[in-house]
């Protein structure tokens, strides 16, 4: 008899639940979590919803997850620990999922079955003698790591190790690596195979998953987005920073992982469509001045600086887009303004002009005009000077440190 199924068998003989922190139920719906695959069960008030499915949903680490059967009718919660079917042996997780969402997050994510169409089955709900042996595996994690970094150096490979996930009867072991070209690692795996003896499986992952599996701080002070919720990651080119006016430099458009920041795709659609409404930067302002060229735009705000010389901030001019319109309409039309700020531009600018200091309130020398004013200064009564002790035969230059000299020595 298999020992999956006869511990299957003896499970329903003693069915034992353990519960630890990671399966302790916070709310309704929603679980104990700080990854970016967290699902909210938002159908969890519905039960016949949730016995409309025997799929589960499993999360085992960060990056990872598996979507398992429930033949054996188990009731399983959000957060319970359960042992699943894994080639070879089990395998560890914490449930995520269950009910109706499961079959829809399967379509979201293009979920395969294997090759022989046979779905992997939830085994049992994890026992102490299974959580122990998970969490030695997990100890182990780390060393591996290094140990295997140390090897692939010493094959010679060209390759990065960033990861090591054990399963979690501890029979096999994931490695996560990143490598710029393809990489022939069969006597690495055969070497890896005897130094730990456990089945071995490499898998490519590129730099930002790496950046997303070791975590760290942005520039903007918070967590990096991709390990804490971006899961897809979309191609980042340099157009997105011409589209802002960011400056092309590397130093500052490379995040952590060394590729352009993702961030730099957040904002560039609303970029894009307040462009469209800008006049084209090509064009030059003709008055009879001067000729203006483009200098910079403040896109969101619609104002256009312009300068008389092409390369060079000259005589520089802040106008807006409006305005910029109705001079390229006279341009065509054979006319040129006298000036490139319009009367009316002008009366607004000295109406809403303000000559005094706008910081005065915050100076810091503010009250002294006021003590000044109010209170005259005292001037301070001369030190009093101490009287000579001639009389009582004490010498007055005794207490100068210049006039002191050691005993039994004559000052020259």
């Amino acid at each position: 008899m298999d020992k999956e199924q006869l511990s299957d068998r003896l499970s329903d003989i003693v069915p034992i639940k353990t519960v630890t922190v990671r399966n302790t139920k916070v709310c309704a719906g929603c679980t104990p979590h700080n990854n970016k695959l967290h699902v909210y069960d938002w159908l969890h008030d519905f039960p016949e919803l949730q016995d409309a499915s025997k799929m589960v949903e499993v999360q085992f680490k960060n990056t990872r997850k598996g979507y398992y059967i429930n033949s054996n009718n188990l009731k399983l919660q959000l957060g319970d620990l359960v042992a699943v079917e894994s080639l070879p042996g089990h395998d560890i997780g914490t449930v995520t999922l269950t009910g109706k969402l499961v079959e829809l997050q399967m379509k979201k994510n293009n979920f395969r079955d294997d090759a022989n169409g046979a779905l992997k089955r939830v085994y049992r709900i994890a026992r102490p003698a299974d959580l122990e042996k998970y969490e030695q595996a997990k100890a182990r994690e780390q060393s591996t790591m290094i140990r295997a970094r140390k090897i692939a150096e010493g094959l010679g490979l060209q390759m990065k190790i960033g990861d090591v996930e054990y399963q979690g009867d501890g029979n096999k072991a994931i490695f996560y690596y990143i490598a710029d070209e393809r990489v022939d690692f069969r006597e690495l795996i055969k070497v890896l195979a005897g130094e730990f003896r456990v089945k071995i499986e490499m898998k490519q992952i590129g730099a930002r998953q790496e950046a997303g599996r070791i975590g760290g701080i942005g520039p903007c002070g918070r967590e990096m987005c991709c390990s804490r919720w971006i899961s897809n990651f979309v191609s980042v080119s340099t157009t997105a920073a011409r589209y802002q006016d960011i400056s092309i430099n590397p130093q500052k458009l490379a995040g952590q992982c060394g590729k352009l920041k993702c961030c730099m795709n957040y904002e560039v659609d609303a970029y894009v469509e307040a462009q469209r409404s800008l006049p084209s930067r090509e064009i030059t302002l003709e008055t009879k001045d001067a000729t203006f060229y483009h200098f910079k735009t403040d896109i969101f705000s619609g104002m256009m600086t312009y300068s008389t010389d092409r390369y060079n901030a000259v005589n520089l001019e802040t106008i807006h887009k409006e305005r910029v319109f109705e001079i390229i309409s006279m341009n065509k039309g054979g006319d040129k303004p006298l000036k490139l700020i319009s009367e009316t531009d002008v009366r607004n600018v000295k109406e809403t002009s303000y000559t005094g200091d706008l910081l005065e309130d915050q100076s810091i020398t503010r009250f002294d005009e006021q003590r000044k004013s109010s209170q005259p200064r005292k001037k301070r009564k001369p030190r009093k000077k101490r009287p000579d002790n001639r009389q009582d035969g004490t010498n007055p230059q005794r207490n100068n440190p210049k006039n002191d000299t050691p005993p039994g020595e004559n000052k020259e």
